[in-house]
């Protein structure tokens, strides 16, 4: 017999224990499956109950609670960003401020489905949200109130819900996580006025020339120091906020125009008030300066 039909009828070596890989996964558990132990999908996926017959409420019900469910993952960053900086590991919250820019990022795209609803599309399904507003989210508000937006008539809303109440008033009288900020810059060496550390956290932080003469020393200094690092987190972070202000009042222009908002809300009016303000102010004035 040839070489080469010696070779042709030879049966390939078996291949060893160590690189054998089962045709299909493990598909006998008891119970529910560890996957669904870990993510509740079923919990998740059984919480859409629409209120009218309209089939695009339902594209509106989930894309408002997957906005939710990013609300809740971004305060844990921030609160994450602003606890690293009161134990002086700036390190720790350089890396959650970064994490949530990229959650800001899926966040706004979370308007996609929404962003191009026409007034008709809407108004289908508009009266079975009744009173029910985005104004009325109780972890949007802890965003807000993280970013120093604060204002004690913001909780009124969740009277009856002591449990999210009491949340909320705790973090209105918390220090926001500009507050934590500036306190370390002071701690580092930054000229940050004795008013603006000892101001009263509850209310909403008004700019301060002090603070923007000490962001237009860190940023006319080394580009690769902690400081300067912090503080570009801290402005990627502003800007996908804006963005995100800016594309819900886009949403809600396209869809209602200059319509009072559900819940009461001034509607566009209002969110066009929100979407001309800066988070951290001097962060961007101090350029200016540069």
């Amino acid at each position: 017999m040839s070489q080469q039909a010696h070779q042709s009828t030879e049966t390939p070596p078996e291949a060893s224990p160590e690189t054998q890989e089962p045709e299909t996964p493990n598909l006998d558990f008891a119970g529910t499956t560890p996957y669904e132990d870990y993510v509740k999908a079923d919990v998740l996926t059984h919480l859409q109950h629409t209120l009218s017959d309209d089939p695009g409420e339902m594209v509106f019900l989930v894309t408002t609670q997957v906005m939710e469910l990013w609300f809740t993952v971004i305060v844990h960053e921030w609160e994450t960003a602003a606890r690293a900086l009161r134990e002086d590991r700036p390190g720790v919250a350089i890396d959650a401020l970064k994490r949530s820019v990229r959650e800001l990022d899926a966040l706004n795209h979370s308007w996609k489905p929404l962003g191009q609803l026409t007034p008709a599309q809407f108004n289908a399904y508009r009266s079975a949200l009744g009173e029910g507003s985005g104004f009325q989210s109780a972890m949007y508000r802890r965003m807000e109130f993280l970013l120093a937006e604060k204002s004690a008539s913001m909780l009124v809303p969740h009277r009856g819900a002591p449990r999210v109440h009491a949340e909320l008033e705790k973090a209105l009288h918390e220090p926001s996580l500009y507050d934590e900020v500036l306190r370390f810059l002071a701690r580092h060496g930054c000229a940050v006025p004795e008013a603006v550390l000892k101001r009263d956290v509850s209310r909403r932080y008004e700019p301060s020339p002090e603070v923007e003469a000490a962001w237009t020393a860190i940023y006319s200094g080394d580009q690769n120091s902690e400081l300067a690092r912090l503080g570009e987190a801290l402005t990627d972070v502003a800007e996908l906020v804006w963005r995100w202000r800016n594309d819900h009042l886009v949403a809600t222009r396209r869809a209602m125009g200059a319509k009072a908002g559900t819940g009461g809300s001034a509607g566009v009016a209002w969110l066009e008030k929100r979407a001309q303000k800066n988070v951290f102010p001097e962060l961007w004035t101090a350029r200016s300066h540069v």
